[in-house]
């Protein structure tokens, strides 16, 4: 059975929003592509058009994952979860490894299909997010991760203001 994805309502519709250019545009510029393909003759010599054949395969693949993950999606209202007690979903975590010198470091607790680390966005089943979660402030929090064994000490537990 497939496993459901969480989401943000701001998630939900940018993916939403993707999914309608690809179908639209995406498609119709694909479409053009093969259609100048063929005009060049001969299609089992014909680059262009495998090209063009290439890049609907790949198009029509992201179409059918987004679309796997809307019909998945559990939408989390991250209005309603104001708690800055413990850490969960959507919560933004800054902590700091007790190794000397480390800097504080900040990230937001999101599904998998949201998670972008280099903007500071961490999936709920990446190895940091499993170990902050239910978690406190003061808390020391072990993470294991093909590195190694890190500890880090939870700062501060915060919710993105709407």
């Amino acid at each position: 059975m497939a496993q459901d994805i969480v989401l943000t309502k701001e998630g939900y519709e940018e993916l939403s929003q993707k999914l309608q250019v690809l179908k639209s545009e995406g498609r119709s510029e694909i479409a053009e592509k093969l259609k100048v393909a063929r005009s060049f003759g001969d299609l089992s010599e014909n680059s262009e058009y495998d090209e063009a054949k290439s890049e609907q395969a790949k198009l029509e693949a992201e179409i059918n994952d987004i679309e796997a993950i809307l019909s998945r999606a559990t939408i989390i209202d991250e209005a309603a979860n104001t708690n800055t007690e413990v850490v969960h979903l959507g919560s933004i975590v800054s902590i700091k490894s007790t190794a000397k010198g480390s800097k504080e470091l900040t990230y937001t607790i999101t599904g998998f299909a949201q998670a972008d680390p280099m903007r500071g966005r961490i999936s709920d089943e990446s190895p940091v997010a499993k170990a902050l979660m239910g978690h406190k402030v003061g808390d020391k929090v072990e993470v294991e991760a093909p590195a190694g064994v890190f500890t880090y000490k939870i700062v501060k537990i915060d919710v993105e203001q709407k």
